[in-house]
């Protein structure tokens, strides 16, 4: 399981927030929501009303095609998803 993160201008995913992350996630939640990894993202794919895509990006990992995924015209920022779509075809290609 992964997180995927969009940090303000500037900032970075350095180890120390990475723990940051972690703690927050175990002690606000349970440690059985603390993700495997934590990616930062350019942006986060939404749809035009602010909606994060996360269903879509789930059945990208799954190998479902982008075109059958989402429709691009829909989205607030379309190129948004492209980092995701390569991220999943690397990650299946891993596994």
């Amino acid at each position: 399981m992964a997180l995927f993160v969009q940090l303000r201008p500037g900032a970075t995913l350095d180890e120390a927030l990475v723990k940051r992350i972690r703690q927050a996630l175990r002690t606000g939640l349970s440690a059985r929501h603390v993700p495997d990894e934590i990616l930062q993202v350019a942006a986060i794919p939404k749809t035009i009303t602010g909606k994060k895509l996360e269903l879509p990006v789930k059945k990208l990992m799954l190998g479902h095609p982008l075109e059958k995924v989402v429709k691009r015209d829909a989205m607030a920022q379309p190129e948004s998803i492209d980092w995701f779509v390569r991220f999943a075809e690397a990650y299946r290609q891993r596994s």
